[in-house]
């Protein structure tokens, strides 16, 4: 039998217009400690998106999603908390903020496979 392992994990959610605190679910973020994983998956639908804010640069915002999925694995990007440990990456990413790109409260699971989670949790909640 599998270990279960803690994670912890964040929906990526898009606010185009921060004062309506309207968003669309774009991705997921998920870490675990045990297993020295964190990862993230995003999907951006442009024709969902161009609902709640028509004219919105859609390739800027997958620029911001492409550097938040490199910011979790660590990838250098241009930014300096790239460079961080996986903790405080993550701590980093899904702190609160008032900007276009939010998470949502962190929820923690257990689960033999963290990849496999990954992909579920973004099934569910993003696709």
């Amino acid at each position: 039998m599998q270990e279960e392992l803690l994670f912890e994990y964040a929906v990526i959610r898009l606010v185009p217009r921060v004062e309506r605190e309207e968003f669309i679910n774009v991705g997921v973020v998920l870490y675990c400690a045990k297993a020295k994983f964190l990862q993230s998956r995003t999907s951006l639908r442009a024709d969902k998106l161009q609902v709640l804010a028509p004219g919105i640069d859609v390739a800027e915002i997958e620029a911001h999603l492409e550097t938040f999925c490199r910011i979790s694995q660590g990838i250098p990007c241009g930014s300096p908390i790239a460079t961080l440990d996986a903790p405080s990456r993550f701590r980093w990413l899904t702190a609160t903020r008032s900007t276009m790109l939010q998470c949502s409260k962190v929820h923690p699971g257990f689960t033999p496979s963290p990849d496999a989670t990954l992909v579920r949790l973004f099934e569910e909640l993003v696709l």
